[in-house]
């Protein structure tokens, strides 16, 4: 659970991963500031119940930030 501070681009080869997990968004305001919360859920196969395994956090810049990134990724979206 954290707070996102900035976005590095990473050269590295990576692969899709095997499972889909399902995830929750909503706003959070905090001492005047807005949040955009990202919160992902385990998996189907996990053995407990539904829950939170990782939140991320962005505020106007860093989302700012993620949809540059979107848009490079996927152009024409």
């Amino acid at each position: 659970m954290a707070r996102v501070r900035q976005f590095e681009h990473i050269a590295s080869a990576a692969k899709a991963h095997p499972t889909e997990v399902d995830c929750g968004y909503q706003t959070v305001r905090a001492g005047g500031e807005t949040l955009l919360q990202l919160s992902t859920y385990g998996s189907d196969l996990r053995k407990s119940e539904k829950k939170v395994s990782q939140t991320l956090q962005f505020d106007r810049d860093t989302a700012a930030e993620l949809v540059a990134i979107i848009r490079q990724t996927f152009p024409g979206l």
